[in-house]
């Protein structure tokens, strides 16, 4: 049977649902409204994506047009790295100046809209169907959402980072080496690990899973915008300019992250091999045998065996922290964890009120730390916002961001506070390796050089941070994958391997653009790339935010909400104190619904079904029941993939 073409509602036969007559009924004869599939708005019980007759396949264009820029780049960075690294600095001091202001608006934005969220109206809505219930434990999600934010970066700068805001705090806040100085070195540190990232994760991965699970579309950063853009934007040109930005994005975050495994594994390898300070061609060896073993992780199927390996990773890290706290300075650990966070929570505004306005050095000090974390993230949020909208169907929006939110930072804080402050510790009893002289990468294992078990400890260390290199090319290049596969939850493996290749290209790239000083280009080349995609973060959020005002939920609350009033009011004016509730027609203009346009395509068009190619076609929501006699067995394209319990690997950051 083919489909039909799509009536207006005052031009489509009467032909109620079991659930439509309910709403039906009592408008015989006085509205013949009616809605797509004989539905009312407020009773949609929400659509997945699995449940879409959706076809996948490459998206030429954007694949295509990002390999094209990304492999220039790459070539550039290949013939020329000096001019890479001149150019990226020059962009990058005007970037600081100009529109560093950017980067702390997103960040402030996702933790203060998620929190908003959260105690709002829009707190109950679920991250799926109305029937939906979650598909992991609580414990099981947690731990796989901290396992979405811990990586290199726990070790690269958990033990170097509070210290060196220990010995040269931030401009305008206290004397270096004090007690003062110690606290305001670990709230620094939980302000650049904490609560703002996890917000602004949480919003972007909430809006994923909305649009997926609840709306039913593909899994793209460019599909949250529909009810912004339309989906003739959407779908073309601008959607696609969406989803290049954020593979762009995620390519140059994750190089970030696997070129500071590249620095920390090579600075291990100096240690335990007792040699000269590795030169740039050793570092691009380290990459390169890195990354021959995610090709073997990404050809050869074995994606569960990969993700056991990094349920180990994390085990091993949660270990390592645990050992520091118990073989280092318990006690002072004991006491600093409680006044560290005290710090955080009182200093939080004026850190993040910190700007061009208080200065040349608050600039110079922003630059290097605290814009390079918010680049960081934001480059970051495709990646770890998609994982976590994977894991977090079912839960209501109230659960999703206070727990994304709370239990992350917190964990995090925690190891902060156990790396850095055994790191003051040791520099406060004389310790010289902690005396500010040493690399980022080489406190790390200066700190555990200082613990029981140190002929040990580096071999350890060197296989967590290989492990999270692979386990982190891996996750990022099937995310990449998906996105320039039109949403596809399982993409060719040759897309998946082209994708890693590039990012570990990128990577070498900034270090070679950074010469001696790595780390500044990485740093340089991240910023720049965050700041047109925190164009897009602002745009995703009012796209978010303007899908639950139409959500099912949302009017079913807001019906409630005029029908009580409604009621009560009525009530007192025809009975006194004496009345009750009951559901009847209410005259013209005192309705729930009087001032709701139920039939307004802004609250019907998303919920219109369409088949394998596009077409709108009429669908029985009881039954499952497609107009052409399809089943949800047979409509059901969409293969699983998605389950995390057939292999997908949590990212690493």
């Amino acid at each position: 049977m083919p489909p039909s073409p799509r009536k207006r509602p005052e031009q489509q036969e009467h032909r109620p649902s079991h659930v439509a007559q309910r709403i039906l009924d009592p408008l015989k004869g006085a509205s013949e409204a009616l809605y797509p599939h004989n539905l009312h708005p407020g009773l949609v019980p929400g659509i997945s994506v699995e449940d879409q007759r959706r076809q996948f396949g490459l998206d030429r264009v954007v694949f295509f047009s990002t390999a094209v820029l990304i492999i220039a780049f790459i070539a550039w960075g290949i013939i020329n790295p000096s001019s890479v690294g001149e150019v990226s600095s020059v962009a990058f001091s005007w970037a600081m100046i100009n529109a560093s202001w950017l980067l702390s608006l997103v960040m402030a934005m996702g933790l203060l809209v998620m929190l908003f969220l959260a105690f709002s109206r829009f707190g109950h809505i679920p991250l799926g169907k109305d029937t939906d219930t979650p598909e992991f434990s609580r414990f099981s999600w947690v731990a796989m959402m901290f396992g979405a934010g811990i990586g290199v970066g726990i070790f690269f700068f958990g033990p170097s980072e509070p210290l060196s805001h220990f010995l040269s705090p931030p401009p305008h806040t206290v004397e270096a080496g004090t007690r003062e100085a110690l606290h305001q070195a670990l709230a620094q540190s939980h302000f650049h690990w904490g609560l703002a990232i996890w917000g602004l994760y949480a919003l972007v991965g909430g809006a994923l899973a909305y649009s997926t699970y609840r709306r039913g579309r593909a899994s793209l950063i460019s599909s949250v915008f529909l009810s912004l853009l339309g989906a003739k934007n959407t779908e073309g040109l601008a959607g696609r300019i969406i989803d290049i930005l954020a593979i762009i994005a995620t390519l140059f975050g994750t190089a970030a992250t696997l070129g500071l495994s590249a620095l920390q594994i090579g600075k291990g390898v100096e240690i335990i091999s007792g040699a000269g300070p590795l030169t740039n061609n050793g570092i691009l060896l380290i990459i390169g045998v890195l990354g021959a073993g995610f090709i073997i992780s990404a050809v050869s199927g074995v994606s569960r065996g990969i993700r056991y390996l990094s349920n180990i990773n994390i085990s091993l890290t949660l270990s390592l922290i645990a050992f520091v706290f118990l073989f280092g300075p318990t006690l002072f650990l004991l006491n600093l964890i409680p006044s560290g966070v005290a710090t955080y929570l009182d200093q939080m505004l004026p850190m993040m009120g910190k700007s061009l306005t208080w200065g040349e050095e608050t600039v110079e000090f922003q630059g290097w730390w605290t814009s390079f974390y918010w680049a960081w993230w934001i480059a970051w949020t495709p990646f770890v916002g998609m994982f976590i909208a994977r894991i977090s169907r079912g839960r209501t929006i109230r659960e999703f961001a206070l727990v994304t939110i709370a239990v992350p930072s917190f964990i995090l804080i925690l190891a902060f506070t156990i790396f850095g402050g055994a790191a003051i510790n040791f520099n406060r009893e004389g310790v010289e390796a902690f005396d500010g002289t040493a690399g980022n990468e080489q406190v790390l294992f200066a700190l555990f050089d200082q613990l029981p078990l140190n002929a040990i400890t580096p071999f350890l260390l060197i296989l967590v941070l290989a492990i999270f290199f692979v386990t982190s090319a891996d996750s990022a290049s099937v995310v990449m994958g998906t996105m320039s596969s039109k949403g596809n939850p399982a993409p060719n493996k040759f897309v998946v391997v082209f994708w890693g290749l590039c990012m570990m290209g990128i990577a070498a790239v900034m270090l070679l653009a950074g010469g001696e000083t790595a780390l500044t280009s990485l740093q340089n080349l991240t910023i720049l790339i965050a700041l047109p995609f925190s164009v897009v973060l602002i745009l995703l959020t009012v796209a978010f935010l303007r899908d639950l005002t139409t959500d099912p939920a949302a009017i079913r609350r807001t019906y409630a909400s005029a029908a009580v009033q409604n009621a009560v009011v009525r009530g007192l004016e025809e009975h006194g104190d004496d009345f009750e509730l009951t559901v009847s027609s209410a005259p013209k203009g005192r309705g729930a619904g009087a001032h709701f346009d139920s039939t307004s395509e802004r609250v019907t068009d998303w919920y219109q079904r369409t088949d394998d190619e596009g077409n709108e076609i009429d669908y029985d929501y009881e039954s499952g029941q497609w107009a052409d006699d399809t089943t949800p067995e047979k409509a059901a394209l969409f293969d699983g993939a998605t389950d995390l319990r057939d292999g997908q690997t949590p990212p690493s950051g």
